[in-house]
């Protein structure tokens, strides 16, 4: 091949290369745009028949640029809010899937970071180590996949192997609460106040500890994202057999505006369904 004719094809491919990643980072940016348009729509079925659609893209996109840390995160949010909204309570056998594809979305972000991809792989002790010389940078993803892992935990409790990897999880949103608290409405806090305020003290419950976290998470969402409710009632409630607590904290979800955070009525909507279904199931809780 003539040098110049190398050149010049070398040159056009690699235009074509630049092309593409921005014609992906453009598209990336609108279905972020589109995401936050079905995450503030309060009709969860109109939502529900969206989401999945705005996913398949994020994936297609990410043939193309299987690193983008944005594409990533909204797969990884995307996968576990459809788990939370629409399967967990009835499909949780899908719901369980589809929460472990959020988590190893999350994990494509977390091992860009060798270090992190080197301790995810050792123990636990390893990975608390290499997080703590980790900034803020890696809490979406931290947060993400801890979430989604999480979730798939709660619905596989007769699974000894998913249980163990719990301490994971943990240590993930504990990274989340020491860089930024205040990320996804105080998701950590709420997360961590479940996992200390679901279990009994002699499997590492911790009831005081529980509710602090939810304290936090309240003052930081000032009690608009309603899930902290739902949340709190069913661990801690439930756990110490605080029917008070239990009633109170529901009706908060129930008596909230949905319009109360505009930004997340979904959100809140999958909180006032889910708050429906735990009064329906009050007399076996108590």
């Amino acid at each position: 091949m003539r040098p110049v004719l190398f050149i010049l094809l070398s040159g056009m491919l690699l235009f074509t290369g630049c092309v593409q990643t921005i014609a992906v980072s453009t598209v990336g940016n609108i279905v972020n745009d589109g995401f936050s348009a079905i995450t503030s729509d309060a009709d969860m079925d109109f939502a529900g028949q969206a989401l999945p659609g705005n996913i398949k893209l994020l994936e297609v996109m990410l043939k193309s640029d299987p690193n983008n840390t944005t594409l990533l995160t909204l797969c990884s949010q995307g996968y576990s809010s459809y788990a939370l909204g629409y399967l967990e309570d009835t499909l949780q056998d899908r719901a369980r899937d589809f929460y472990l594809r959020g988590r190893d979305y999350g994990l494509r972000i977390l091992r860009q970071d060798k270090d992190v991809a080197k301790a995810l792989d050792g123990t636990v002790d390893d990975l608390k180590a290499v997080l703590a010389k980790k900034d803020k940078d890696l809490v979406p993803g931290a947060f993400w996949t801890a979430f989604g892992w999480g979730s798939f935990i709660y619905l596989s409790l007769n699974n000894p192997d998913a249980i163990g990897d719990l301490p994971r999880a943990e240590a993930l949103m504990e990274f989340v609460v020491r860089h930024d608290s205040t990320y996804y409405y105080g998701g950590a806090h709420v997360f961590l106040g479940t996992l200390y305020g679901s279990r009994p003290k002699m499997l590492g419950g911790n009831v005081d500890l529980a509710r602090k976290h939810f304290d936090a998470a309240l003052r930081i969402n000032g009690g608009k994202f309603l899930m902290t409710y739902v949340y709190l009632a069913r661990s801690v409630a439930v756990q110490t057999l605080d029917e008070t607590l239990f009633d109170e904290s529901l009706a908060q979800v129930e008596h909230a505006s949905i319009d109360i955070l505009p930004e997340f009525r979904l959100a809140n909507a999958f909180a006032k369904k889910k708050a429906r279904l735990l009064i329906d199931r009050r007399g076996d809780l108590f």
